[in-house]
């Protein structure tokens, strides 16, 4: 059977429920932000810097699940269902694992490392104790990327705006209880924070688990039937995921070291770029919902054995990706005082963070083009050469911002305009590979 290439109606309804999760899930980060803004610029800079470190961490979890969705698409394209239980039980198994060593991890390496980097007493204070709570979620979350992966690769996406309504629900009434101590409850400031999100991802994991039974989903892909450990498709697993984990973990370092140069020019500073992370993180979300979505279509289109289709296919999605990213950088050029006034009313931190958001606003476009190109090049299980090019990338990045920030002595605003740079670069390279054809052969 020849299968056409997907339209642009099909695209945007396996696209929308995750984008739609996105909005929810960033709801969260969003909440968070203007929470802890009415904290302190200390409480705001140290979640900045406290939730970054923490997301290059799990970020190693992510990235495995994205290599399992991957495969999930794979095997989905090629109708072989029963097989697609078989990669999500050893998927969750591993994520377990994962979750441990990054508990160890903050346990014992995160102070030491957090008080060789960060120059202020107080942000270092502060993003230790968000570490210290933040940590006990670590198995729910990854358990609850294991189920993101499933169905994502399996296209059945609209569970995902479900589940991470009941998360952003969750967080933000739990937020608004612990942070600031509202109704009897104690007043936790930052700690407050990241015990909510602890229990919200705890409450995900529970609708997941009701979803998966009342669905029948259990016995249509055959989870949770695991009889022995396969360890040659744990092998296959790790061949495609671990370049994708060190992929991700990269990139969120990255970001974690530009904070912590931004550290180094102020408190001020690192508190706008904060709430600029924040609305960039949110206007970032319809490119991030696309970008899964060309993940497990360019997956599931190589696994119906149309190969040729997958660059007319990832053109789509881009087309898709800049003309909505394009609407919405709007928002931010005509009305950027209502947007930061909802994270802070200190006037000192709006004038520092109205020039941010003109940079991201260029940025924005560069990362519709970049991640688009890379998510479709990784869907093709190229995942070692994606790699490759994420490190090109980020070491421009890095050397580019460090060059500004300590040689130049350049303002946030000139540091924050790398990400335009490594944005289009990583593209470019994509791109180029993509066209290249070399990911024709490759088995999964």
């Amino acid at each position: 059977m020849q299968y056409p290439l997907f339209s642009y109606r099909e695209i945007w309804k396996i696209s929308y429920p995750i984008i739609i999760g996105l909005v929810a899930q960033n709801a969260m980060l969003v909440i968070d932000t203007a929470f802890l803004g009415r904290v302190s610029e200390v409480t705001l800079g140290a979640a900045a810097i406290g939730g970054v470190f923490y997301l290059c961490l799990v970020m190693l979890g992510t990235g495995f699940s994205i290599g399992a969705q991957i495969m999930m698409g794979r095997r989905n394209g090629e109708g072989r269902t029963k097989e697609i239980g078989r990669v999500f039980d050893h998927t969750q198994i591993f994520l377990v694992i994962i979750a441990a060593i990054i508990w160890f991890l903050l346990n014992f390496a995160a102070p030491v490392f957090l008080e060789f980097f960060i120059s202020s007493p107080a942000v270092l204070e502060e993003s230790l104790v968000f570490l210290q709570y933040r940590q006990y979620g670590l198995l729910f979350g990854f358990l609850v990327l294991g189920f993101n992966a499933l169905y994502v690769g399996t296209t059945r996406t609209k569970v995902l705006s479900m589940s991470t309504i009941v998360m952003a629900s969750f967080n933000i009434l739990l937020d608004y209880l612990l942070i600031f101590g509202n109704y009897g409850f104690p007043e936790l400031g930052i700690a407050g924070a990241a015990i909510a999100t602890n229990f919200a991802e705890f409450f995900t994991f529970v609708f997941y688990i009701i979803w998966i039974w009342k669905r029948g989903n259990i016995w249509l892909y055959g989870t949770f039937k695991l009889r022995r450990f396969d360890l040659r498709l744990i092998q296959r697993l790790l061949k495609l995921s671990v370049p994708l984990m060190f992929q991700y973990f990269f990139s969120y370092s990255a970001w974690f070291v530009f904070f912590l140069i931004i550290e180094q020019i102020g408190e001020t500073a690192l508190a706008a770029s904060n709430i600029t992370r924040s609305i960039y993180m949110v206007l970032m979300i319809p490119v991030w919902g696309l970008s899964a979505a060309v993940n497990t279509l360019v997956s599931n289109t190589i696994g119906r054995g149309r190969p040729e289709l997958v660059l007319p296919l990832i053109k789509k999605i881009f087309i898709l990706g800049t003309g909505i990213t394009f609407l919405l950088v709007q928002l931010i050029l005509w009305a950027p005082y209502p947007i930061i006034s909802f994270y802070t009313q200190s006037q000192p931190l709006i004038n520092e963070t109205v020039p941010l958001l003109r940079v991201i606003s260029m940025a924005l476009i560069a990362f519709s083009f970049g991640m688009i190109y890379f998510n479709g090049l990784s869907g093709t299980g190229k995942t070692m050469l994606a790699l490759k090019i994420e490190i090109l990338a980020i070491t421009f990045y890095l050397l580019t911002a460090l060059f500004l920030a300590f040689y130049l002595n350049a303002s946030a605003i000139v540091v924050w305009l790398v990400e335009i740079l490594y944005f289009s670069a990583m593209g470019l390279f994509a791109l180029i590979a993509l066209k290249k054809g070399a990911w024709k052969t490759l088995d999964l």
